[in-house]
């Protein structure tokens, strides 16, 4: 078998790589562990989805697996170190679902500045706009790139931060993104948008440190991973007023259970992976993927091939290109 394939695809993507290579559809395997091990062991690619953690153990199962796909959102479970060691190429789509993501966040920052009021001089509680706020981002991602070319249209100044940037690399000024220290982009936003891309070493970075510095009145939107922040920090931030409220759109199990932090903070909403859950985002996607995939297998095998995270537009990402370098 030369594509395994666990969650859903579009219709047409299912067909064009089925006419192409051997296919087998088995979403059924997803939670059956010893059965999807088994089924592995002849498996060339596989395309999973996020439910399915990509670990030594599942590649140890897989001596012929050279390509794992995920075209749903988050890569949180994918073992990188294990699949560079297994000489497996993982693939994901790193820009199709910028534009769904930009469009989510510009909507929550709406919604969150105008629902959230904050105290006028004339003793009033109102409503904001956009267009007379300063947006801060944080990480540069693509589909931070795509908001601060739609921000500026409502008359928004775009200031950032990414830890893998240096302020005075040219992309900033490429971008249209005034770069400062994470500090002083705190303390000068009415709007923080979060889409820093996951590393372990980046857990916790948005804690007391970071929050502490919140300019009065800030809003906060995140559809990064929730171990970014100090969960008992960002608790603390929002119940004393100093970030009025927050959306994630992505939070780890039980962080909101009773005797959590964040448990029944009411100015603390989550939704789950919606930014990036569009008809339009999965299509591109999955074609994204389904024609790497379809491309490697065609290929001779290679002697020792180098490890990379590869889909479309990751050598154009000029962010992505340095991290894995």
């Amino acid at each position: 078998m030369s594509l395994l394939i666990l969650e859903p695809l579009e219709a047409e993507v299912m067909q064009w790589l089925s006419e192409r290579n051997s296919v087998r559809f088995a979403p059924e395997l997803v939670g059956e562990t010893a059965q999807l091990l088994q089924a592995l062991h002849h498996t060339r690619a596989l395309i999973v989805p996020p439910s399915v953690a990509v670990d030594a153990a599942l590649l140890r199962a897989a001596p012929r697996l050279r390509v794992v796909g995920r075209v749903s959102a988050g890569g949180e479970n994918i073992d990188l170190d294990a699949c560079r060691a297994a000489r497996v190429e993982v693939i994901r789509s790193l820009t199709a679902t910028a534009s769904a993501e930009a469009e989510f966040a510009i909507g929550a920052l709406l919604a969150l500045l105008r629902r959230v009021p904050v105290l006028a001089n004339d003793g009033m509680m109102v409503g904001r706009e956009l267009g007379c706020a300063t947006i801060g981002l944080i990480g540069m991602t693509p589909a931070s790139r795509m908001l601060a070319q739609l921000l500026p249209a409502f008359g928004t100044r775009v200031i950032g931060y990414d830890p893998s940037l240096h302020q005075s690399d040219p992309l900033w000024a490429q971008w249209g993104v005034e770069p400062l220290p994470l500090r002083d982009l705190m303390e000068q936003s009415d709007g923080v948008c979060v889409q820093l891309a996951y590393f372990p070493r980046y857990r916790g970075l948005m804690g007391e440190r970071v929050l502490g510095f919140a300019k009065p009145d800030q809003v906060l939107v995140s559809i990064a991973h929730s171990a970014i922040f100090d969960d008992q920090a960002l608790a603390e931030a929002l119940t004393s007023g100093r970030i009025l409220a927050a959306w994630f759109d992505s939070m780890e199990p039980g962080l909101q259970e009773p005797g959590c932090p964040l448990h029944g903070v009411p100015s603390f909403q989550v939704t789950p992976r919606l930014a990036s859950t569009t008809r339009e985002s999965r299509t591109r996607a999955a074609w994204g993927v389904a024609r790497r995939i379809d491309e490697l297998l065609a290929a001779p095998p290679e002697p020792a091939p180098e490890f990379r995270i590869s889909g479309p537009g990751a050598l154009a990402d000029p962010v992505a290109e340095r991290r894995w370098r």
